[in-house]
């Protein structure tokens, strides 16, 4: 098994891109099985969860061909529309092919999908919207068996906003003969980003990034050249821990736009932030001054993905945080690592008060999930000696090798085995 072995003492200096997002790219993958051409997209980092879905991809039947980060996506001679239990086991981006599959065969065989472990994540969105649209679905054996032969466009309201509910709806929608309209939708830029993609190969897709999303039936779907967006997760990663060691970091390929609630907290602790095209800069000189509270919620609200970010941030800021998880019930689960490394912190549920200390120390810690190793990560940085942190698959599950990425900022970090 792999560790990181991070040592601290050092601020961050220099300019580093983002690169594509991994939450935008895994929608993507699956709704390439929907063109009629070939599909290409640039600069697809080496995930994990990418390479899960690739394997996906040429289980259906697709030919998929990678030229460094350039991947060509030929699905014309898909036959299967079976997701196996071995393949979707492990990524929660799986269930994305219930509805592409049931839009190109009108039936889908997925197994229950996986992913990291951060509290209950019900599928029961994406279910109640594809019945609507007509689907009949049986849940048997760990597997939705689907039947679409039946589908028609409708309008529907989702409980709640859910980002892969959405997708799925949007894939599920984009070939059937009529107007669909969903109502209370996911707003995230991976959302929006699908809808491009769908669009530039000839889908009608409207009003995404906002609540109402209109998808105008289509029959066939063409080749397309796609760039995916820069991922707004890493980017924010980085800038936090700029803002953890001290340091002038910018970081490219990234519409700060998708930053906007995480760039305000960062103002709010005492860095500089200054943004311009696809471009952040933030500049820290001193210790951060701990935010009042962080309260997490759907987009454009705080992202549920930086909260263990900012958990290891505000464990070293200059003040008492109070935060509050509203979206997933299991994410504070690297707190016990943390106090392990001398941070002071209660957890009570999904509410945390962190209590900041002006030093940690360095532990052998483990990762539990992507969002929480990579916190433990940042924490690293700032902790006296050597950090060690094993389960480091799940950190590459979101960060195409999260310690060269450091490393060319001034980190000193290490893969060892």
């Amino acid at each position: 098994m792999e560790k990181l072995r991070v040592h601290s003492g050092h601020k961050l200096f220099g300019s580093l891109k983002a690169c594509s997002s991994k939450n935008a790219l895994l929608p993507i993958l699956a709704g390439s099985v929907l063109s009629e051409g070939e599909v290409t997209l640039y600069s697809v980092p080496n995930f994990i969860d990418i390479q899960k879905m690739i394997e996906i991809l040429k289980s259906l039947g697709a030919k998929v061909t990678k030229f460094g980060d350039i991947i060509f996506i030929d699905s014309k001679n898909i036959d299967r529309f079976f997701v196996s239990h071995e393949l979707g086991k492990d990524i929660r981006g799986s269930i994305v092919f219930l509805g592409a599959l049931i839009s190109r065969f009108k039936k889908a065989c997925v197994s229950y999908p996986g992913g990291c472990n951060i509290g209950s994540r019900p599928i029961d969105l994406h279910l109640k919207g594809l019945k609507a649209l007509g689907v009949k679905i049986v849940e048997e054996h760990g597997y939705l068996y689907c039947d679409g032969k039946d589908m028609k466009p409708t309008t529907f309201t989702f409980e709640k906003q859910s980002v892969g509910a959405t997708q799925n709806l949007i894939l599920a929608s984009v070939m059937l003969n009529g107007k669909t309209t969903l109502k209370n939708c996911a707003k995230e830029p991976e959302v929006v980003d699908l809808a491009n993609f769908l669009n530039r190969m000839g889908a009608k897709v409207c009003g995404a990034g906002t609540s109402q999303i209109t998808i105008y039936g289509v029959e066939k779907l063409k080749s397309v050249n796609y760039q995916v967006i820069g991922d707004r997760i890493v980017a924010g990663t980085y800038l936090t821990a700029a803002a953890i060691t001290g340091g002038d970091v910018e970081i490219c390929n990234i519409s700060p736009k998708y930053l906007f609630s995480v760039l305000k907290k960062l103002a709010y602790c005492g860095c500089n932030v200054v943004t311009k095209n696809d471009k952040i800069r933030l500049t820290a000189t001193n210790r951060c001054k701990a935010l009042q509270s962080i309260t997490t919620g759907v987009f454009p609200k705080f992202p549920t993905d930086m909260q263990s970010a900012f958990l290891s941030l505000m464990a070293v800021s200059n003040g008492r945080c109070k935060i509050y998880e509203r979206l997933f019930d299991g994410r504070f689960k690297q707190v016990p690592d943390l106090v392990k490394m001398g941070a002071k912190i209660d957890v009570n549920c999904n509410f945390a008060s962190v209590f900041g200390v002006e030093k940690l120390s360095g532990a052998d810690v483990s990762a539990t999930d992507l969002r929480a190793g990579a916190g433990l990560v940042l924490a690293g940085l700032n902790a006296d000696g050597y950090t060690t942190i094993d389960n480091v698959h799940y950190i590459d599950r979101g960060y195409d090798h999260i310690e060269r990425d450091l490393s060319i900022l001034g980190a000193e970090i290490e893969r060892i085995e």
